[in-house]
């Protein structure tokens, strides 16, 4: 059995249950800690529309959260739910804002990873991090059915 992810009749990724349902739930997770609603509606009838407007203020939202940590634990946790999400933004034709997150993090750090050793780490070089992402995305998306 699977799921639909649709815009208006474009369906943008049709995963198994069990890939959807952790989804939603990291859905969830990242509405909580962005404040902000994702436009990723309900499943109802194995159909779930995305609201193309919401979605793209919270993918780029992500983003800029993504690029101000350097906790190791958390962009771990975090980098194949914005790879899945970048590649769903792509396929709904939503413009990513790649210029504010690829620049110097914007505001405070945060989730900072502090060692003993090393001290505070911080971001990676932003045309590296954003490259990096990209591919990342770029490779879930040849693995994501429509």
């Amino acid at each position: 059995m699977s799921q639909y992810f649709d815009v208006g009749e474009e369906t943008l990724w049709n995963p198994s249950n069990g890939a959807s349902r952790l989804f939603q739930r990291q859905v969830a997770v990242f509405e909580s800690e962005l404040g902000l609603r994702s436009g990723v509606g309900p499943m109802i009838n194995d159909e779930c529309q995305i609201d193309p407007g919401a979605f793209g203020t919270f993918v780029n939202a992500l983003l800029a959260q993504h690029r101000r940590t350097s906790h190791a634990i958390v962009l771990a946790l975090s980098e194949g739910f914005t790879a899945t999400v970048l590649v769903l933004a792509e396929r709904a034709g939503i413009t990513i804002d790649w210029a504010q997150p690829g620049a110097a993090p914007d505001g405070p750090l945060e989730d900072v990873q502090v060692s003993a050793p090393t001290g505070m780490s911080t971001p990676p070089e932003g045309g590296a991090w954003a490259a990096g992402l990209r591919e990342k995305a770029r490779e879930l998306s040849r693995r994501m059915p429509r």
